[in-house]
């Protein structure tokens, strides 16, 4: 009976070693993955906040939008509105590498107090054709900080700089694929073609800046892993034997 039982239990690891390979080759599987398309985006309703109580802004639905009030005549302040535009591009990229997802430009005009907004959502549009033909749409919210221009410094100065940024809350989003989860994250801009990244990006005063925003796709990994039936049962083999082994024995 030993014998037969040690037999079995030797073929019950035999199991679970190819289990384990099989489950190794299915995650070199997931890094090879390749997801690729094209992307393009549009400006949802923007949050004008408590602060602002004539918030003025423009461009709901297009990938032009477009915020505070004006004053063309006025000599300081003598810009259009500020804006900011998203431009869509074609993608090619594995599990957990950066890649760009489109370009934002941001032009900071000089607008009186109360009418910006504090932030704008993207509802960016990926359409993939690879591995699988589908398309996919993600809400990610961006904060505008307007900066209150200091008098005493020249306009163009950094210090009057307004700023853009994804809302850290809001800065991955998911979607599934062949039975598996997978998170589409925003990691931040680049004005260097990836080199080096910013969580936000800034426009002076008067000025248009435009960057790239790079993202990632990662595989969600499973929360609880539950043994392989191979494993419970040599398990349970394993405690048969020792259980038969003692009765002999004490025979």
């Amino acid at each position: 009976m030993a014998m037969k039982l040690k037999s079995v239990f030797g073929v019950t690891l035999s199991a679970c070693a190819i289990t384990a390979v099989t489950a190794l080759g299915f995650s070199n599987q997931a890094q090879a993955l390749i997801f690729s398309g094209s992307s393009s985006g549009t400006w949802g309703e923007p949050n004008p906040g408590a602060f602002n109580i004539y918030a003025t802004y423009d461009g709901e639905g297009t990938n032009y939008f477009e915020w505070g009030f004006p004053l063309p005549d006025n000599p300081r302040f003598g810009t259009p509105p500020n804006s900011l535009l998203f431009e869509g591009t074609s993608f090619v990229s594995n599990i957990n590498s950066l890649f760009k997802i489109g370009d934002l430009s941001y032009y900071n005009g000089t607008v009186p107090l109360y009418t910006n907004v504090e932030s704008v959502p993207l509802n960016l549009r990926l359409s993939f054709n690879n591995p699988v033909v589908k398309t996919e749409v993600f809400e990610f919210d961006f904060n505008l900080i307007n900066t209150e221009n200091n008098p005493d410094i020249p306009i163009t100065d950094i210090a009057n700089a307004d700023y853009v940024f994804p809302t850290p809350a809001f800065a991955k989003r998911s979607f599934s694929y062949d039975g598996k989860e997978y998170t589409l994250e925003l990691t931040g801009f680049s004005q260097d073609g990836g080199l080096t990244s910013a969580k936000e990006f800034r426009a002076i005063e008067g000025a248009t800046t435009r960057a790239g925003i790079y993202a990632k796709i990662n595989l969600v990994p499973t929360t609880e892993k539950v043994p392989e039936p191979g494993i419970v049962g040599g398990l349970s083999l394993w405690g048969l034997y020792v259980v038969t082994r003692k009765k002999f024995l004490q025979k």
